[in-house]
């Protein structure tokens, strides 16, 4: 092939094949309601996360309103998320999944977290920490906040 000028060709198609199969089993699911990935993304975070605003939303996935819509009304009328005014400022749009919702995050979370299971294995907490870090590594520095953010939440701090 030639000067790779420092590619790190095998971690890049490492990680093209891990993800490939990371979001197989979700999609396979998803397929059968007719959702895509994007569906997928939403239902994540609203269920990590109820009572997110879709401008806290929109922030976190770095879409345009005209991409949430769509996804976001579909998901509604199809009774996986409840959309409910602000408490203070009406305009304000808080998203809470159903329990169909929930149960819909949780099946696509559970094959997911079984390969983290699996690829984990035998790296103890020092391998963890070590994954951990690479991963946030590879996030923009400029879009971290959402990434820290759920840091906070899975630490048990409050946000």
């Amino acid at each position: 092939m030639g000067e790779t000028d420092g590619i790190d060709f095998e971690i890049i198609e490492l990680l093209f094949f891990a993800y490939r199969d990371f979001i197989s089993d979700p999609d396979a699911i998803l397929d059968k309601s007719g959702f895509g990935r994007a569906h997928h993304r939403v239902v994540h975070f609203v269920n990590r996360e109820p009572g997110l605003t879709v401008a806290a939303l929109l922030d976190t996935l770095k879409i345009t309103k005209q991409s949430l819509a769509r996804v976001l009304k579909q998901l509604i009328d199809s009774g996986y998320i409840a959309q409910v005014a602000g408490p203070e400022d009406r305009r304000q749009r808080r998203l809470f999944p159903t329990e169909r919702g929930r149960e819909l995050a949780l099946a696509l979370a559970r094959p997911q977290s079984c390969r983290i299971d699996h690829a984990m294995e035998g790296l103890g907490e020092s391998g963890r920490a070590a994954v951990k870090t690479f991963l946030s590594g590879m996030i923009n520095p400029v879009t971290r906040g959402a990434a820290d953010d759920q840091d906070d939440t899975i630490e048990g701090k409050e946000r």
